[in-house]
């Protein structure tokens, strides 16, 4: 029975890869097409362009893992189905409870990929990809453990963080004269971004470096007039899909205590818990999905319908995600409900399928 277990894994884990490489290849192609227009502005050409694609990789296979295990799931159970494996499987002692068991085992190890991922690679390669990005097109950002760096005329400025609605945390900006020597230090608590290319400095520590002595100076609010983009800093503005678990609970915590919303966040952070267990669902609704013989409908169809269900399943989080937004519906259950039902109708049409 251990030789008929790890045959099957390798036949669904060698299916899954392959229909993750499909589908990767699928939405790196809408990736360059998107890009494309971009290419020329600053020095973003087309090699760049190609890193980009690539740097957003593990984000997409993040996203694709749950579909992936479904489409090669289909694929591996079916070529089993229609060459009379599972049959002969069947036949030795393999029960519908062992299938399930060998399933889960499957979509286990998926589900620590897809953990993995979304914890540690997809995070960090994204915001890199975004970094690459702004730096190449605008020439003059970069992000970093310190948070954002600009320059912009005879002025050097540091941005620790912004916040969802576009106030920036820990503003640091240093000007210097023709002769690049230090001319101004300033700090200030926050700055609030206006349209009209505008900041409104808050609790402003300023020290002006003059012939022979330093002045210093403090104001509760400061205006500035810079020549900066406001789109230049949405390099800085998190996205809580490219969060990991620990980001976004840190991140929670730090809105709460600046009195920021924090609805969109909290589902997220649920997501993120429930999306590896997505993965062992889907292994079931492909065991739900496959014929058991050639002679039990058309395997071509069933495919076609899981599939679909699939990708049914791959948007309603974000469904849910803004239906408990408009209604206030709790993050928790926008978060589990999409996860839950698909497992409960896998369960459903197993528990249908063995009793036909």
């Amino acid at each position: 029975m251990k030789l008929l277990t790890r045959y099957l894994i390798r036949q669904l884990c060698s299916m899954t890869l392959y229909a993750l490489l499909a589908l990767l290849a699928l939405y790196s192609f809408f990736d360059i097409i998107s890009e494309v227009g971009d290419i020329g502005q600053g020095s973003y050409n087309g090699a760049k362009m190609m890193q980009y694609v690539l740097m957003q990789m593990p984000a997409h296979a993040y996203e694709l893992l749950p579909l992936a295990v479904l489409i090669g799931g289909l694929i591996a159970l079916s070529q089993l189905a229609s060459g009379s494996e599972l049959t002969v499987m069947k036949a030795s002692g393999m029960s519908t409870k062992k299938l399930i068991a060998v399933l889960l085992q499957f979509g286990l190890i998926f589900a620590v990929a897809t953990a993995l991922l979304g914890e540690w690679l997809a995070p960090a390669m994204s915001q890199r990809a975004e970094n690459l990005k702004a730096s190449a097109i605008s020439g003059k950002i970069s992000t970093g453990s310190q948070g954002l760096w600009l320059k912009e005329g005879n002025h050097i400025i540091n941005v620790r963080e912004m916040l969802p609605d576009h106030t920036l945390l820990d503003v640091k900006v240093w000007r210097h004269d023709a002769q690049f020597r230090l001319a101004e230090a300033t700090a200030a608590d926050s700055a609030t971004v206006g349209s009209n290319h505008h900041w409104l400095l808050k609790n402003v520590r300023s020290s002006i470096l003059e012939d022979d002595q330093v002045r210093t100076e403090h104001q509760p609010e400061k205006e500035w007039a810079i020549g900066l983009q406001r789109n230049l800093l949405d390099v800085l503005l998190v996205d809580p899909e490219q969060m990991s678990v620990s980001a976004l609970t840190t991140y929670i915590t730090h809105l709460k205590d600046n009195q920021q919303q924090t609805r969109t966040y909290e589902i997220a952070w649920w997501r993120k818990l429930m999306y590896p267990v997505a993965a062992m669902i889907m292994a079931l609704v492909a065991l739900s999905f496959t014929p058991q013989s050639t002679r039990h409908g058309n395997m071509g169809l069933k495919l076609f319908f899981g599939i679909c269900l699939g990708l049914a399943f791959h948007f309603a989080g974000r469904l849910f995600g803004f239906t408990s937004q408009l209604y206030n519906v709790p993050p928790f259950i926008a978060a589990v409900l999409p996860t839950l039902l698909f497992g409960l109708l896998g369960v459903y049409l197993i528990r249908r399928q063995e009793r036909r």
